[in-house]
């Protein structure tokens, strides 16, 4: 083998680690990035589920109401 041979392929596997180590760095950013949003999520779900009960009492208490003026 030719020592341009193996310089080319010196620099084909520093590229690659270089792409690998950017890829990785992508990924740790993924990472962060997708627990921040899951941590969204669950917050706005828990938010949800709070005005569902709150939207659920306020209509019992209008039935109990209207059923109270039925009643006159």
């Amino acid at each position: 083998m030719s020592l341009e041979i193996l310089d080319q392929l010196e620099n084909k596997i520093k590229q690659a680690v270089e792409t690998i180590q950017l890829l990785q760095l992508e990924i740790e950013e993924l990472k962060d990035k997708n627990t921040q949003v899951q941590q969204a999520y669950d917050q706005l779900r828990s938010e949800n589920d709070q005005l569902k009960i709150e939207h659920n009492n306020w209509q019992e208490r209008l039935r109990s109401l209207l059923g109270h003026i039925d009643n006159l």
